[in-house]
C-alpha cells in the first residue's frame, strides 16, 4: 500500500513564502500525481502548479526539494516523489513554429503530437518519435533524451536541439542562444562555468575516456549523464545545455527549447516480415539495414500472439499459427514517389531471398500502413493490460551493438527461464539494437526473484557492450548501475557535474545518481484489484491529453488510481483516508466526467473510464430517482415538450429571473439535479413530426435536441437543412410514425438510470425495426452522439435473433448519397470546424472534412481541439467543465477571423458558441446555404 504522509507545514510554508497560492495539497491531488507509467510508487508533500519560468526560480532560490513531472510516461522512475512535485504540464504548453517550420520553439508540457501537429503543414516533424508520442511531452522527451522508431542517434533530442531556457537550482535563468550565453554564465555561475571546462580538459586528456565515452554513445544510451557533451562541445553554455539533456531534471528546468526539426516524408511503404525464428530474423538484419529502411521494429512469438488480437491484425497476422516466430516491421519513408519505388523494389527483391515464414510485401496504403504502427506502439500497453490482475508490468530498455542483438536475445529467454518468468516479451528498434522486454510482477512475494533476474540481465547486457538504457532514461531503476557501466572515473566526473549544478541535491533527489545500491527495490508499485473496467489499466497516462476534465479535477488515470488507492486504504483499514477520497472522488471524477469515450480512443487497450463514471452515477440512485426516469423514457414525447416549453417560457421572461430561479433550486436539490440556465441559451426548438413516404431510401430520425433547442441565430436547423439536401437530391426520407417519443438514450446511459436506458432501448428498437424494413433501409439520425447512441440501443436490444439495424450519422449519409447529386452555388472564405468526440468514435472525420471542404475554401480545426465537454446536459449542470475544455480551441478561433463556425451536434454547437462569442451551426446548414 503507498504510505501517505501528512505534508510537512515548514516546506508548505516555504512555498507559500516563495511563490503563493500554487500548491495543491488535498490527498486526491498528491495521490493522483503519485502514480506515473513506472513501476515506482511515492507520494508527495504536494503537487506545485507555476504558471512560469520566473516562478520555477523562485521555488528553486527557496531550495526546496523539487521533481518536475508533465505527460507521466516516464517508465524509469523519474516522474516520482515523496518531495514535492511540480506539475509543467499544465501552463507550459507553447508551441511557436519558426523558420516555416525548420525549427520549433516549444514548453515542457506540449504534447509530441500535437508539436507535430502544429509543424505538418510545413512538411516537417520532430526527429525524436517514441511510441508514446500520443502522451509525452516535450519537458519528458528532453528530459530524458527521447529517440523512437526511426531516429536513431541521428536525430534524437541531443542531436536536435538547437537552445534552451534553462533555470538552475540557485535561480539563475540561462538563454543558451543568447550571444553573451557564456559570458553570463561565467558572471553568474562562475564555480559551474570553470567546473564545466575543468572536466572538458580532464575527459579529453584521458584516452581511455574518451574510448569509453566514444563507444558508449555510438549506440543509444540514456544511461546517467550525456558525457558525450564533453566531446562535441567546447563552450561552457553548450556543454551545460547538451549535459541537460537526459538528466530527468537533476540539473535544472528546462522552461523552453528551440529545436531544430526532420522532414516528414509524405509518402512510405510498410511491411511485415515473418521469419520462423528469433534468430533468423536477426541474421536477416544486416542485409536488410543494407538496403535503407527508416525504421525496422522487432517482435518476438509473444508480441506476435498479443498482436494477433488487436482489432485491426491483418488476416495474414491473425490466421498465423505462432510457434517460435518473429517478425520485423519495416517501413522505407521518401518524398519522391520514384525514389520510394526503387526503394520497394529493391526491398522486395531481398524479401525473395530470405528465409520467410509467410509472404510478404510492402504497402503504401494509409490505413493498413497505420494498423501495423498501431500495433507496435501500443505493443507495451496491449501486453501489460493482459497480465494477471494484481500484477505490475515492468518494461526494461537496454541497447548493444547490432551485431551482438541476436546473442543477446538468447540471453534474454533463458534468463526468462532461468527466473520463471512466462510470457515475457521482447520487441523494439532492432536498428539500433535497440531492445525492450517486459516482465509481469508481483512485488509483495517476487522481489527476490526480481532483484536476482536484475542482477544477472545487467551481466548479460555489459558482457556484450551494450547500455542498461537506451532511450527510457536512467530513473530509479538503473541508478544503482550507473558506475558498473561506465567505471569509477567516468562515475566520479557525473557526480561532479551534479555538483556543479546542483550542490544542495534538491533535484529530483535518488535518480540518475544513487549511494544505495538497492535503491531500484525500493517504493516499489503493488497494484490491488479494484474492477473490471479498469484493472487492465497500466498508467501509462495516454488517455490523459483527450480528457476535457484534465484541467479542471482528475484525468482517466487519476481516476483509476484513485480508486486503487480507495480500495487499498479500505483492505488496510484506512477509514479516515477511504473517507477523504470518497468525499473528493464525487466531484473530482464522477461529476465532472464528460463520459465522452474519448480515452477509449487513445487508451491502447481500450479502457473507456466513461463506463466506470456510468457505473458509479447509477450507484448513487436511490429507487424512486430510477423510476422517475424509466417513467419519463416512457413519455418522451411529453417530457420534450414541457423542457421546450420551459425554454420558450424562460427566453421570454426578463434574463435575471430565470438565471435566479435555476440558481435558488440547484442550491436546493444539488446540481446534479437542475440545469444552471443562462441567457446564452435559446429558446425551445421545433416538435418532431412524422413524414411517412413510400419506398423510402433512408428512415431520417431526427435528433431530439432539435425539439429541445431552437436552431443558432434563427436559423433552419439541421432538421429542416437535411430534408432539404435530400430532396434536392432526389432522395426519399420517411420520419416514423412514434417519432416524437424516441432517443438515443445517451441521457439515460449516461447519468446512470439504467431501467430507463434499457426501457427506450426497446421502444427504440421495436419502432425502428418496423420501419428500416428488417434493417433493409438505412436509419439515419442528425446529431453525432445521437447516432452512436442509436447505433448501441439497436445493437443492444437486437442482440439475438432479429434485424440487425443499419445506423448512420447524417454526414456520412450525406457525404456518400446526396453531395454527388448537389451543385454548390456558393462557398465561404473559411471556416472553423469542430469535431465531437462522437464524430471521431463514429470515425467520420472524412465524410465531414469532404463535405466542409464543400462549403469553404479554407476549412481548420482550430488549435486545441478537443471534446467540448457539453456531453448532453453536463455543460449545463456543471458549466466550469466546459469553460475548462473549450478554452485553447477558444482562444484559437478567436485569433482566427472566420466566417463561419460549425460542429455536429446541437450541444456542441451551445457549448463552442458560449466558449467562443461566435455563432456555430451544424455542418449541414453551410452546405444547405451553399447549394441553395
Amino acid at each position: 500500500m503507498n504510505l501517505i504522509k501528512p505534508p510537512d507545514p515548514a516546506v508548505l510554508a516555504a512555498v507559500e513564502n516563495a511563490v503563493p497560492g500554487i500548491a495543491r495539497t488535498r490527498v486526491s491531488d498528491r495521490l493522483g500525481m503519485a502514480h506515473d507509467a513506472s513501476h515506482y510508487l511515492l507520494t508527495p508533500q504536494a503537487v506545485l502548479v507555476p504558471e512560469s519560468a520566473e516562478q520555477v526560480a523562485a521555488l528553486m532560490r527557496a531550495g526546496l526539494p523539487l521533481t518536475f513531472r508533465s505527460g507521466g510516461t516516464s517508465l524509469s522512475g523519474q516522474g516520482v516523489s515523496e518531495h514535492l512535485l511540480v506539475d509543467t504540464r499544465r501552463h507550459f504548453r507553447g508551441i511557436e513554429v519558426l523558420d516555416d517550420g525548420a525549427r520549433v520553439r516549444v514548453q515542457p508540457g506540449a504534447v509530441l503530437r500535437q508539436v507535430n501537429a502544429r509543424l505538418a503543414p510545413h512538411g516537417r516533424r520532430l526527429g525524436p518519435d517514441p511510441a508514446s508520442e500520443s502522451a509525452c511531452t516535450i519537458g519528458g522527451v528532453v528530459a530524458n533524451n527521447s529517440s523512437g522508431m526511426t531516429c536513431g542517434t541521428h536525430a534524437n533530442t541531443y542531436q536536435t536541439l538547437e537552445s534552451m531556457t534553462l533555470v538552475l537550482p540557485s535561480g539563475t535563468v540561462l538563454d543558451t542562444a543568447a550571444p553573451d550565453a557564456d559570458a553570463r554564465l561565467r558572471a553568474l555561475e562562475p564555480e559551474l562555468a570553470s567546473g564545466l571546462e575543468r572536466l572538458r580538459d580532464r575527459i579529453r586528456r584521458d584516452t581511455d575516456s574518451v574510448r569509453r565515452i566514444t563507444a558508449q554513445f555510438s549506440i543509444k544510451n540514456t544511461m546517467g549523464y550525456g558525457l558525450n557533451s564533453f566531446l562535441d562541445h567546447d563552450s561552457p553554455a553548450q556543454i551545460l545545455a547538451h549535459l541537460v539533456i537526459g538528466s530527468e531534471g537533476t540539473l535544472g528546468f528546462v522552461a523552453e527549447a528551440v529545436l531544430r526539426t526532420v522532414p516528414a516524408h509524405r509518402l512510405a511503404a510498410t511491411g511485415l516480415l515473418v521469419f520462423p525464428t528469433l534468430r533468423q530474423a536477426m541474421a536477416a538484419m544486416p542485409d536488410l539495414v543494407a538496403v535503407g529502411p527508416a525504421a525496422i521494429e522487432l517482435l518476438d512469438a509473444e508480441s506476435l500472439r498479443v498482436a494477433q488480437t488487436d482489432p485491426k491484425a491483418d488476416d495474414v497476422l491473425r490466421t498465423l499459427g505462432v510457434r517460435d516466430h518473429a517478425a520485423l516491421l519495416v517501413e522505407w519513408q521518401e518524398t519522391d514517389p520514384a525514389v520510394l519505388g526503387e526503394r520497394e523494389r529493391a526491398a522486395e527483391e531481398l524479401f525473395s531471398a530470405l528465409a520467410l515464414a509467410a509472404a510478404a510485401r510492402l504497402s503504401r496504403e494509409a490505413r493498413g500502413r497505420a494498423a501495423l504502427w498501431h500495433i507496435r506502439k501500443g505493443l507495451y500497453a496491449s501486453v501489460a493490460g493482459a497480465r494477471p490482475s494484481g500484477t505490475t508490468a515492468l518494461l526494461e530498455d537496454v541497447a548493444v551493438p547490432v551485431p551482438a542483438l541476436a546473442d543477446l536475445c538468447d540471453d534474454l529467454t533463458a534468463l526468462f527461464a532461468k527466473h520463471r518468468y512466462e510470457r515475457s516479451v521482447v520487441f523494439g528498434h532492432a536498428k539500433d539494437g535497440n531492445l525492450h522486454f517486459m516482465l509481469n510482477e508481483r512485488f509483495d512475494t517476487g522481489l527476490r526473484r526480481y532483484a536476482d533476474f536484475t542482477e544477472d540481465m545487467v551481466e548479460a547486457v555489459l558482457a556484450r557492450g551494450g547500455t542498461l538504457k537506451a532511450e527510457h532514461g536512467t530513473g530509479r531503476v538503473m541508478a544503482p548501475f550507473v558506475r558498473r557501466q561506465y567505471g569509477d572515473e567516468l562515475y566520479e566526473v557525473m557526480r561532479e557535474v551534479k555538483r556543479l549544478c546542483d550542490p544542495a541535491g534538491t533535484l529530483n533527489p535518488g535518480v540518475v545518481l544513487t549511494d544505495d545500491p538497492k535503491a531500484h527495490l525500493r517504493d516499489l508499485k503493488t497494484v490491488v484489484t479494484v474492477e473490471p473496467e479498469v484493472d487492465r489499466c497500466v498508467e501509462c497516462g495516454y488517455c490523459e491529453p483527450v480528457c476535457p476534465s484534465r484541467d479542471l479535477t482528475t484525468t482517466p488515470r487519476q481516476r483509476i488510481v484513485l480508486r486503487r488507492e480507495l480500495a487499498a486504504a479500505r483492505e488496510a483499514g484506512d477509514h479516515v483516508l477511504a473517507h477523504e477520497l470518497e468525499a473528493e472522488y464525487g466531484y473530482d471524477a464522477v461529476d465532472t466526467c464528460a463520459v465522452d469515450g474519448m480515452c477509449a480512443t487513445a487508451c491502447p487497450v481500450g479502457i473507456n473510464t466513461g463506463d466506470l463514471t456510468k457505473r458509479l452515477r447509477a450507484e448513487r440512485h436511490g429507487r424512486l430517482a430510477q423510476k422517475g426516469w424509466k417513467t419519463a423514457a416512457k413519455h418522451w414525447t411529453g417530457m420534450t415538450r414541457a423542457l421546450d416549453l420551459a425554454l420558450d417560457m424562460a427566453k421570454a421572461a426578463p434574463p435575471s429571473l430565470p438565471e435566479a430561479a435555476s440558481r435558488a433550486a440547484r442550491a436546493v436539490t444539488g446540481p446534479e439535479a437542475v440545469p444552471q440556465w443562462t441567457r446564452d441559451l435559446p429558446k425551445g426548438g421545433k416538435r418532431r413530426r412524422p413524414d411517412p413516404a413510400r419506398n423510402p431510401d433512408a428512415v431520417y430520425v431526427p435528433s431530439c435536441l432539435n425539439t429541445l433547442f431552437a436552431p443558432a441565430d434563427g436559423g433552419p436547423g439541421v432538421m429542416t437543412a437535411f430534408t432539404r439536401l435530400a430532396e434536392r437530391a432526389g432522395v426519399r426520407l420517411h420520419i416514423p410514425e412514434g417519432i416524437g417519443g424516441l432517443c438515443c438514450g445517451t441521457p439515460w446511459s449516461s447519468k446512470g438510470y439504467t431501467d430507463g436506458h434499457e426501457t427506450m432501448a426497446r421502444r427504440v428498437y421495436t419502432l425502428l425495426a418496423a420501419a428500416a424494413d428488417g434493417g433493409r433501409i438505412p436509419i439515419v439520425s442528425d446529431a453525432a452522439s445521437c447516432t452512436e447512441g442509436f447505433h448501441r440501443l439497436a445493437a443492444s436490444a437486437g442482440e439475438g435473433p432479429g434485424a440487425v439495424l443499419q445506423v448512420l450519422d447524417a454526414v456520412a449519409f450525406t457525404a456518400k448519397e446526396l453531395l454527388p447529386r448537389l451543385t454548390v452555388h456558393r462557398r465561404l472564405r473559411s471556416l472553423a470546424l469542430h469535431p465531437t468526440c462522437s464524430s471521431t468514435r463514429l470515425g467520420l472525420d472524412a465524410a465531414m472534412t469532404r463535405i466542409a471542404e464543400a462549403v469553404a475554401e479554407r476549412v481548420v480545426v482550430p488549435d486545441g481541439w478537443q471534446c467540448c465537454a457539453f456531453a448532453g446536459d453536463r455543460g449545463l449542470l456543471r458549466p466550469e467543465l466546459t469553460a475548462s475544455a473549450t478554452r485553447a480551441e477558444a482562444a484559437a478561433v478567436s485569433a482566427g477571423n472566420f466566417a463561419a463556425h460549425a460542429s455536429l451536434n446541437r450541444t456542441c454547437e451551445l457549448g463552442l458558441t458560449r466558449a467562443t462569442g461566435r455563432p456555430y451551426h451544424h455542418l449541414l446548414e453551410l452546405l444547405d446555404q451553399a447549394t441553395t
